[in-house]
């Protein structure tokens, strides 16, 4: 015995009418027949949708449109790669903010958790995707904000063991921070960045046995006011996308996911910068 209910999605009918036509292009570059799949662009993208907004399960998008769960798989996978396709990349943002007067921007790294399972890192008894600090496995996403804390930009996806400075070398940001941070203008973290202050502005870190003097306490003061609210992002991205909190495909697949979640909430806010 089965219930049908009706259920809304909280995005704009633009979104939805975007994600289809980047799905029909998709389709006429792969030369795909007419009539040849089993769902349209549209309900492929409701799909995509329901799994990135509320997190349903495959198998449940699949029972919905009455398609295997295979096939669900397929539909999802090529949607996160079409979306992904679209995110913008970190020199395109950089010289937007720059063209937006941003005085600084902000950078911050979070886990996306997994609930895969273990897989060997590189030293005995190390666990590749688990986080120390979060007690939980995951994927660590490097993400750039604007002042206001609006996402900009995330990277690519790496292991969760790995801290934030660790990332942000994998990824060869810097280069690119470090040409944005001239003409007076800031790249704001916080202590995980410590061994690159020389390009990403901090916090003044306690010394051993002593305290800050007054005025690097008013400046850690001044300064985790201003970063907290480029933390927004973070907690945007992951409160909008249910699909964010938790990933159960492959790891690597998370920093794909985290783009092309980025790509649609920039298309259903109408805003990049």
């Amino acid at each position: 015995m089965s219930v049908t209910y009706t259920a809304t999605l909280p995005v704009r009918e633009e979104t939805v009418l975007f994600l289809s036509g980047l799905l029909h292009a998709e389709r006429q570059r792969r030369g795909t027949r007419a009539g040849t799949r089993a769902l349209v662009c549209f309900k492929q993208a409701i799909l995509l949708l329901r799994w990135f907004v509320d997190g349903t399960r495959v198998k449940q998008l699949a029972l919905d449109n009455q398609v295997s769960s295979s096939t669900g798989y397929d539909y999802l996978h090529e949607g996160i790669r079409v979306l992904a396709a679209h995110a913008p990349r970190l020199e395109s943002v950089l010289l937007a903010a720059k063209t937006a007067g941003y005085a600084h921007v902000n950078i911050d790294g979070t886990l996306i958790e997994t609930d895969r399972c273990r897989t060997p890192g590189p030293k005995p008894g190390v666990d590749l995707w688990w986080s120390g600090k979060h007690d939980n496995h995951g994927g660590n996403v490097q993400i750039v904000t604007a002042p206001d804390g609006w996402p900009l930009w995330t990277s690519p996806v790496r292991p969760g063991r790995e801290h934030d400075t660790t990332a942000l070398r994998k990824h060869d940001i810097l280069p690119l921070l470090a040409i944005w941070i001239t003409d007076q203008r800031r790249v704001l973290g916080d202590l995980g960045y410590e061994g690159e202050a020389g390009t990403i502005t901090i916090a003044f870190k306690k010394p051993k046995n002593c305290s800050c003097t007054s005025v690097q306490q008013q400046f850690n003061k001044t300064h985790n006011g201003v970063r907290a609210i480029g933390e927004r992002g973070n907690s945007l991205l992951k409160t909008t996308f249910r699909a964010l909190r938790n990933v159960s495909l492959c790891p690597w697949n998370i920093g794909r996911i985290t783009a092309a979640a980025l790509v649609l909430l920039h298309v259903d806010h109408n805003r990049t910068t």
